[in-house]
């Protein structure tokens, strides 16, 4: 049994495999950071919302474990670029990322690609944005 500070070998071969972007942000279409403004905007988190209740509310809450994790807090655990990579990739993710590869093994489950694209992504994170903040 591992006890915390050690890390799992299995895990770290992927360290050395992905570029510092991708670990600390995802793997996938976004690779570079992306400018989001302080305030939220409210019209994107509407329509955010409306793509999560179809496209990710089947899986994910907001404030409970699903299938998948909550999501109510993970604009305070991940960046943008991490998030919206997970959403468009997230195959790759689960499979080649040690993020991913937790989450796998706390789940049991490998998160589906449910055809969302890059602007549907920024939407659902600008909402998941804006649920946080009205916390």
């Amino acid at each position: 049994m591992q006890t915390e500070t050690e890390t799992d070998p299995y895990l770290e071969q992927f360290k050395e495999m992905l570029t510092p972007f991708e670990l600390e942000h995802g793997i996938g279409p976004i690779t570079e950071r992306i400018s989001i403004d302080d305030e939220i905007d409210e019209e994107l988190s509407s329509r955010g919302q409306s793509f999560f209740e179809i496209k990710c509310e089947v899986c994910h809450d907001l404030d409970q474990r699903k299938i998948g994790p909550a999501l109510g807090d993970v604009v305070e655990r991940r960046s943008p670029e991490f998030v919206m990579n997970f959403i468009l990739n997230p195959g790759e993710n689960v499979l080649n990322h040690p993020v991913g590869l937790e989450l796998l093994a706390d789940y049991h489950t490998e998160m589906p690609f449910a055809n969302v694209t890059e602007e549907e992504a920024r939407a659902i994170y600008e909402f998941l944005r804006d649920y946080y903040d009205a916390r």
